[in-house]
């Protein structure tokens, strides 16, 4: 369900297209009932998702949990005022917004993305979400590619992924 994409979206970078487990019905309820499992129960007051495929599987957990999704995304895509930070990743250099009143101050959060490479991203994410106050009780992400030590850099946070390369 996960194919592979040699060379994007640059030479040398294999990208893990997740295209083909979203047009299959069955295996994405399995992803969202996964994480469900997980996280029911934990009292999360949002979910954070990170563009764009984090909304995906954020988006729909959040409506799953009874809490508020947050989305976060690429600097000059939100209407509002917004809180940025820089952050490296696996190949370059990058930018996340989330809107100024995303997170209330103590509210636990859940950051969710398609894919864990090098950690980069998703510590955006839960910088933004420190610097408005909020706990980032986990990360949760579909696909962890484990040779790029992500993990380490989000711990000691928990870390939850479905599948590892």
């Amino acid at each position: 369900m996960v194919r592979d994409i040699p060379d994007f979206p640059k030479p040398g970078i294999l990208f893990k297209d997740i295209t083909p487990l979203l047009a299959d019905p069955r295996t994405f309820t399995m992803i969202l009932d996964a994480f469900t499992e997980e996280y029911v129960g934990r009292h999360l007051d949002a979910i954070v998702g990170i563009e764009s495929r984090g909304f995906i599987f954020g988006g729909a957990l959040a409506a799953r949990l009874n809490c508020s999704f947050v989305p976060v995304r690429k600097p000059g895509k939100l209407p509002y005022h917004v809180d940025r930070v820089q952050y490296s990743l696996e190949y370059g250099e990058g930018a996340l917004e989330m809107h100024k009143d995303s997170i209330r101050p103590e509210a636990r959060v859940l950051i969710v993305d398609d894919l864990l490479a090098t950690g980069g991203t998703a510590g955006g994410a839960a910088e933004l979400v420190r610097k408005q106050g909020g706990i980032v009780l986990a990360y949760a992400f579909v696909i962890e590619l484990a040779f790029l030590s992500g993990r380490e850099r989000l711990l000691p946070t928990p870390v939850h992924s479905l599948v590892t390369y």
